[in-house]
């Protein structure tokens, strides 16, 4: 056990109607990086998500966040959540940029009671830290997919946390903000030290925003630094995935990109 890692999963199995969706699986991810996990349909992901925020229990296996038992984990406002937008908000909902946003204060402050100006403040810092603070009076359902996603980012965001999890949060989201998002979560990740689980189908175009990637389909079947994953070739990639993958990493520092 060690308090240098935001999460550690250790031999954790998960049944659903007798079958085992999840089997053995175990990882850590240390505090301050970006882990990538990837992996088909089905593959487990969502339910591994779930089971580290608490929302399923494992059948066997233990969970530690920030060094604590899942189970005995009190600090919650330390966990961001994300999940697919489609799955999770009504777009024609009337409420502005600013007050989707401040909903993400409510365990802190309670249901019903009033914002100080501390905690309006923290929600603007929120919408800036997203670069969305021109749209902080406009109402949610007039803004793109994109740049929906960024709210809700900063809705997780207004708690201050040190772990922020994503589950495929850019479904429905066009290849141009998808792009984009992923460089405010890049940047999330360097400039503010926020670790980060993302939950993708997109391989190619996040490994070298990552710096770790977890490829999981019942098994774990790879874990470790990005520029190791680079390594494996399609072959390996697609047996991992049970089909065929194309593998394209994007590399714009430099320019180009290469297969």
């Amino acid at each position: 056990m060690s308090i240098a890692n935001a999460i550690e999963v250790e031999q954790l199995s998960f049944q659903y109607d007798g079958r085992y969706v999840l089997e053995d699986i175990s990882f850590s991810i240390p505090k301050g990086s970006f882990l990538g996990l990837v992996g088909p349909n089905g593959s487990g992901k969502s339910t591994l998500i779930k089971c580290i925020l608490g929302l399923q229990k494992p059948s066997k296996g233990l969970i530690r966040l920030f060094g604590t038992e899942q189970r005995k984990f009190k600090e919650r406002s330390k966990i961001g959540y994300v999940s697919q937008k489609a799955n999770s908000f009504n777009s024609g909902f009337p409420a502005t940029v600013f007050e989707v946003v401040s909903t993400g204060l409510t365990s802190k402050i309670g249901l019903f009671k009033f914002m100080t100006p501390a905690h309006r403040k923290k929600v603007k810092e929120a919408i800036a830290a997203v670069g969305m603070s021109e749209f902080i009076n406009r109402n949610i359902g007039e803004l793109s997919g994109g740049q929906q996603q960024r709210i809700f980012i900063a809705r997780a965001l207004v708690s201050d946390p040190e772990l922020l999890i994503l589950d495929e949060p850019t479904v429905g989201v066009d290849a141009q903000n998808v792009q984009n998002f992923y460089q405010l979560l890049e940047k999330l990740n360097k400039e503010h030290g926020i670790t980060l689980l993302l939950v993708t189908h997109d391989i190619g175009t996040i490994t070298d925003k990552v710096t770790h990637v977890a490829c999981l389909n019942k098994f774990l079947h790879f874990h470790g630094e990005s520029k190791d994953f680079e390594t494996f070739c399609e072959h390996d990639v697609s047996m991992f995935y049970g089909h065929d993958i194309h593998m394209l990493t994007h590399h714009h520092d430099h320019g180009g990109q290469h297969a």
